[in-house]
């Protein structure tokens, strides 16, 4: 599969707000599920949020409230709305494919990840 394509990404001030685009095939958005992941210096990558094929979202508990995700199959676009940052989400943050039958929160569930975005929240 070819790689996904995430933009978006930026600096931020806490309490701030962006929106990341993650951008594939019309394919693989119609019948895959696409998960956005975040990985900060040092650390293991996370799972944030996932929407399925059906249009079914599932967010990690850090985020919940705070974040969206969308997607705009007409545009092959998969989008994480992003308000009320704090400096706990600086991380480079990126979308994959999940592969049918696995576990959401799993990175290792994903293919085709992105060269990831970078996302800098400043106090």
């Amino acid at each position: 599969q070819v790689p996904l394509v995430e933009s978006g990404g930026g600096l931020v001030q806490a309490g701030g707000s962006l929106r990341l685009s993650c951008v594939g095939s019309r394919r693989t958005f119609i019948n895959l599920g696409i998960g956005w992941f975040r990985q900060a210096p040092g650390k293991e990558r996370e799972f944030v949020a996932t929407i399925t094929s059906i249009g079914g979202t599932f967010y990690a508990d850090s985020v919940k409230g705070r974040f969206a995700i969308s997607r705009d199959v007409a545009k092959n676009t998969v989008f994480l709305q992003m308000n009320s940052l704090t400096l706990e989400d600086t991380a480079d943050y990126f979308c994959g494919v999940r592969r049918p039958g696995t576990v959401y929160m799993r990175p290792d569930s994903y293919d085709s990840w992105g060269q990831g975005t970078q996302v800098t929240v400043s106090s």
